[in-house]
Formats: structure tokens, C-alpha cells, sequence
């Protein structure tokens, strides 16, 4: 029960990294209500935790042998994600305002699940080799990644409703600081993309 919980705790802690953040920020300042946002940070979690659950059972099913400096390709797989959604998150600001009677429809919940897919391969890494390396019961190996997995749910849930607050059309009104705000996270989601590519491919 307590690797259990320390799981969960885990898992929700996790989604508060850097790049899961701005990925998620840069997803909701596309959403006018906080609920939407919420169902973005649900959707990013089932993601995350629907690769690492897939890999971890390819891992003890075909008894492979990882090591953490592979899983760094899919690191820097996330940073090409995260300078694309920055150019495209720039596309829609600037088409919004070349438009300005027109709005980009929102986003399908799809985009939260593929990016929390990616997210959760080069996660994955640190993940199964602290776990499956050390849980030898095949159940209680996958129940501490489900349980990790909850966990991530419910901290980008929290995330994914308070980023999407300054976007609310029933908070801010301010089409100029909206267009700020959209504009910021376009560059820390580019900006931050660039150094994880660059850390893992160079």
C-alpha cells in the first residue's frame, strides 16, 4: 500500500515538469472555458500512462534489456513537439489577428492524447528501470504504473485548469493580454523545445 501511494504521489509530481507544463499551457490558451481545459489535462494523462503502461509490457514480456541513455531519442522526439506546438500556437495567434471576426476551432481532446503519447515514451525510460528492475511481481509492477499513472491524471488536471484560467473568455476579456499571454507560451514552449533537442541529439 505504501509503494502504492508513494506511486501516486510520484505520478502526480511528475506532471509538473517543465516540458509537460508548457506542452499543456500551450493546448489550453486555445480553450474559452477551464472545464475543457480540465478534460485536456485527463486526456494528456491517459497518454502518458497508456505508453508507459504498453512499453513496460513489451519490457516484461519480452525480457528486454534498457538502458536510460536510450530512451534520450524520445527526449528529444518531445523537443520537436514542443517547438511544433510553439509554431503553431504563433500560426493561430497571428491568424486570430489578421481574422479578427474569425476564431480557430478549438483543439480535438485527440492533440492532448498524442502529446501526452510522447510524453509518456520519453518518460518511460527512468520509469521502468527503476520499477520493473526492482518489483519482480508482474502485478504489482503494473498496478504501480497504473497508480503512477492516476497520479499524473489528477496533478494535469490541476495543471491544465489553472493555465487555462488567464484564457477564460469569462475572466479576461482583454484581446490584447490574451494575445500576449498565447505569444509568451508559444516562446517558452519553442524555447524550451530547443534545449531538450538539443541536450539529446547533440
Amino acid at each position: 500500500m505504501l509503494l502504492l501511494l508513494s506511486a501516486a504521489a510520484i505520478g502526480f509530481s511528475h506532471s509538473f515538469e517543465a516540458d509537460h507544463l508548457v506542452a499543456v499551457s500551450s493546448i489550453v490558451t486555445h480553450r474559452d472555458s477551464t472545464i475543457s481545459a480540465i478534460k485536456d489535462g485527463i486526456f494528456w494523462g491517459l497518454g502518458h500512462t497508456s505508453t508507459i503502461l504498453v512499453v513496460a509490457i513489451i519490457y516484461m514480456i519480452g525480457k528486454f534489456i534498457m538502458h536510460e541513455t536510450d530512451f534520450r531519442y524520445f527526449e528529444a522526439g518531445v523537443g520537436l513537439m514542443l517547438i511544433g506546438l510553439g509554431l503553431i500556437r504563433f500560426y493561430r495567434v497571428f491568424q486570430d489577428r489578421s481574422h479578427a471576426h474569425s476564431h480557430a476551432p478549438e483543439p480535438t481532446f485527440g492533440l492532448a492524447y498524442g502529446v501526452g503519447l510522447v510524453h509518456g515514451l520519453a518518460g518511460s525510460g527512468g520509469l521502468l528501470l527503476s520499477v520493473l528492475t526492482q518489483i519482480k511481481d508482474y502485478f504489482l509492477a503494473i498496478s504501480y504504473i497504473l497508480t503512477f499513472g492516476i497520479g499524473s491524471i489528477f496533478g494535469m488536471m490541476l495543471a491544465a485548469g489553472v493555465f487555462s484560467l488567464p484564457f477564460s473568455a469569462k475572466i479576461i476579456s482583454n484581446k490584447w493580454l490574451s494575445t500576449t499571454l498565447s505569444i509568451i507560451s508559444a516562446i517558452l514552449c519553442i524555447g524550451l523545445g530547443v534545449m531538450i533537442g538539443y541536450k539529446n541529439i547533440v
